[in-house]
């Protein structure tokens, strides 16, 4: 049995940790805050999220609290015309084999806390990693208290500002974007009836964007708006004033600034990621999720890729513990390519396709409207389509990412 010590209890540490239970191995997750728990609001969930989490053993219990999605809308933010629709039911599911629903980011966090509860993994809060030491056969955790964790493996998902990356990789702080997002939910009972559907909606503008959606099983509706700004200072959940997320979209047509007018309670955090990487192993110390490849909002595809991350770990650290760094290794070599894509794909949609401004504007429009719905769906095969299961075997494993 091989023991895997994972930073961080957030959802990437957790399903990390869920993904070596299930494959018989120990698991010990230390997280810094003083208890598991997740800030935030909606995140979605395409079926390559729903695949992997099949596969961790709680795709029913997310189902149960997330709300499915029949499609999403892309609109012009300043006339209100629809520009393009992906229909996410039929053709959509049969192709890509499963669904596409928003959660609550605590109710998918609770979900594989739960799972990882009734798993066995050890789970020990207030125990905030800021480094770690290495032998031949085992590896450290080092923690602010002064303990030390040690394990055949560790795994570093401490996140964006990931104290395991700063040691291993050493590329300083995370970039800045230079955009800023508005956070806000709130009941769905304050929204116009009208109002009330199972879509993503997209209100696009030049230097801005706008998205709503349901979540916790239609109760709520979670704003997302985000601006352009420059910004250059990181800002993680402070509050903002109504006035002042209204007075930042002054062009949002008319449907749109109903909702964005009910919001309340704003949050504010400045948009990061890093640039890819080769190489997130040393030795029998890997990073996993945002510690490896953090990503910008734009493609919806940061938790994806994480569960998908532990996933496949959880098919590789089988066999004897002596044989863990090529198993990182071969980890690092199937995951790096398809991270570092979506990476980058997400930073060319914020800028290219929802910040569009000026001549660009129906350009994009025009683009985006003549793709028939196959084509729409081609567009997305690469990021939506089939990923390996926790149980793949490598040549398995390369198959399905190479596709």
């Amino acid at each position: 049995m091989t023991h895997v010590l994972v930073a961080g209890g957030g959802i990437g540490g957790l399903a990390t940790a869920l993904a070596q239970a299930r494959a018989g191995h120990r698991a010990t997750v230390l997280e810094g805050r003083p208890e598991f728990s997740e800030i935030g609001a909606g995140i979605q969930l395409a079926p390559n999220a729903f695949r992997a989490l099949d596969a961790l053993g709680v795709r029913d219990r997310v189902a149960l609290r997330a709300d499915f999605i029949d499609e999403l809308r892309f609109l012009d933010g300043t006339s209100g015309r629809r520009i393009a629709t992906m229909e996410l039911t039929g053709a959509y599911r049969t192709r890509f084999g499963g669904p596409y629903a928003v959660v609550h980011r605590g109710d998918l966090h609770r979900a594989l806390l739960e799972g990882c509860r009734e798993a066995g993994v050890e789970l020990l809060a207030g125990e905030r990693v800021t480094g770690y030491r290495q032998s031949e056969d085992r590896a450290t955790a080092l923690t602010a208290g002064g303990g030390r964790f040690s394990a055949d493996v560790l795994v570093g998902a401490d996140g964006l500002r990931s104290a395991v990356r700063a040691q291993l990789v050493g590329d300083g702080g995370p970039r800045v974007s230079g955009h800023t997002i508005y956070r806000s939910v709130i009941p769905m009972a304050e929204v116009p009836p009208e109002l009330r559907e199972k879509a993503v909606a997209l209100w696009a503008g030049p230097g801005w964007h706008f998205v709503h959606y349901p979540i916790g099983g239609g109760a709520f509706l979670n704003l997302a708006a985000t601006r352009d700004d420059g910004a250059r200072e990181e800002i993680t959940g402070a509050a903002a004033s109504r006035s002042r997320v209204l007075g930042e979209f002054p062009g949002l047509c008319a449907e749109a600034r109903r909702l964005l007018e009910l919001g309340r309670d704003w949050r504010i955090w400045v948009l990061c990621d890093r640039d890819p990487v080769e190489g997130w192993v040393d030795g029998r110390v890997a990073l996993l999720g945002d510690a490896a490849h953090p990503m910008l909002q734009y493609a919806a595809q940061g938790a994806c890729m994480a569960l998908e991350d532990a996933v496949v770990l959880g098919g590789l650290l089988t066999g004897e513990p002596w044989d863990v760094p090529g198993r990182l290794a071969r980890y690092n070599a199937l995951r790096r390519d398809r991270t570092a894509r979506t990476t980058l794909t997400a930073r060319e949609m914020g800028e290219r396709l929802y910040h569009a401004a000026g001549p660009d504007v129906p350009a994009r429009n025009a683009l985006l409207a003549g793709l028939s719905p196959a084509g729409l769906r081609d567009a997305v095969a690469w990021l939506h389509g089939r990923t390996p299961s926790a149980g793949s075997r490598e040549p398995a494993l390369a198959a399905a990412e190479a596709g």
